[in-house]
C-alpha cells in the first residue's frame, strides 16, 4: 500500500492524543481530569478533521495508517 500523504497537523494531533492517553494509563495519574479533557478534545478535532473527507481519508484503512504512523511503530515492527 502506498504511504498515505496525511497532514502534519492530523500527524501531531494523534501523537499528542498517543501522550495523553499513556499518561492517564498509568496507576493514579496527576492531572487526570486534565488529561481526560485533553485526550476528548484531541478524539473530536481528529475525528472531525478536513482530511477524512478527502478521496485519500475515506478509507478505514487511512486512520489505521494514521494511528500506526503516529504511534511511532511500522507495520514491520509488530511481525
Amino acid at each position: 500500500m502506498d504511504r498515505i500523504p496525511f497532514p502534519h497537523d492530523l500527524i501531531r494531533a494523534q501523537q499528542d492524543w498517543h501522550t495523553a492517553y499513556r499518561a492517564l494509563a498509568v496507576p493514579r495519574p496527576r492531572g487526570a481530569t486534565e488529561l481526560r479533557r485533553r485526550l476528548l478534545a484531541l478524539s473530536v478535532w481528529i475525528e472531525w478533521h478536513p482530511f477524512w473527507s478527502t478521496p485519500d481519508g475515506r478509507s478505514s484503512a487511512a486512520r489505521v495508517e494514521l494511528r500506526w504512523r503516529a504511534g511511532g511503530r511500522r507495520r514491520s515492527d509488530a511481525a
